[in-house]
């Protein structure tokens, strides 16, 4: 494989972790994960990963009679235990990775600071980052981005459940059209659920390339890092 983006930052939703099972974790799509991320590792990309927590946790869409700020907090925790599930399938094939969590909890992972994470990442350690932004009212998404920006990558790829963005949703509207490419300022304007409407704000603001695609189609993470047009490509 060659790689047209040499470091990436992955944002994988929660609830894809879960699909098809009952359980936290389709280990069967765990695994297909980390194997690709294996593959782009072995052809010299820095890969930083943001997971989501939804297959534990919802945060305030989920508590009932729950303050906004503790529900939140439950997320950020939930979201370690998914870190952790990457941790533990990608060295059991053999790749080295590092969680580390904007709130401070040094028995599970490393606090983040950019030098440190840039530092693993130029040794071939995959970064896996925990807790989003470390403060309620965001959502993984801006955290995801965030990081992105940080670590100075070509590219933020949103694996969803969903093969790119569409201009309404293909669920409920048969007249929805995928577009291969998209800008930030259209999603804003449109309100279009792709990405958190913050995240799409900061990286307009911050001219980053966001690639939008679907997890379940076969190798789409390792297609989208060598070029391959597949799904959405939002610019500014």
């Amino acid at each position: 494989m060659e790689a047209k983006y040499k470091k990436i930052l992955l944002k994988i939703s929660g609830e894809a972790l879960s699909e098809g099972v009952d359980g936290l974790y389709n280990f069967d799509i765990l695994e297909g994960i980390c194997g690709q991320i294996k593959t782009c590792v072995e052809n010299g990309v820095g890969v930083g990963i943001v997971v989501g927590a939804g297959n534990i946790w919802r945060g305030a869409k989920q508590g009932r009679n729950m303050e906004r700020n503790r529900a939140d907090h439950m997320g950020m925790l939930a979201t370690v235990m998914n870190c952790l599930a990457i941790q533990n399938t990608l060295e059991n094939i053999g790749v080295e990775s590092v969680v580390m969590t904007a709130v401070q909890m040094p028995t599970f992972a490393k606090f983040f600071n950019v030098a440190d994470a840039k530092q693993y990442m130029s040794e071939g350690k995959v970064l896996i980052f925990g807790c989003g932004t470390g403060s309620p009212f965001f959502s993984t998404d801006t955290g995801a981005v965030l990081k992105a920006a940080e670590l100075g990558v070509d590219a933020v790829l949103f694996a969803k459940n969903i093969d790119g963005v569409y201009t309404a949703d293909p669920k409920t509207d048969p007249t929805a059209k995928k577009l291969e490419k998209i800008t930030y300022s259209e999603i804003l304007s449109k309100e279009l659920g792709v990405m958190d409407l913050a995240a799409a704000a900061f990286c307009r603001a911050n001219s980053l390339t966001t690639v939008v695609f679907g997890l379940n189609e076969e190798a789409s993470i390792e297609r989208v890092v060598g070029g391959e047009a597949l799904g959405t490509l939002v610019t500014v």
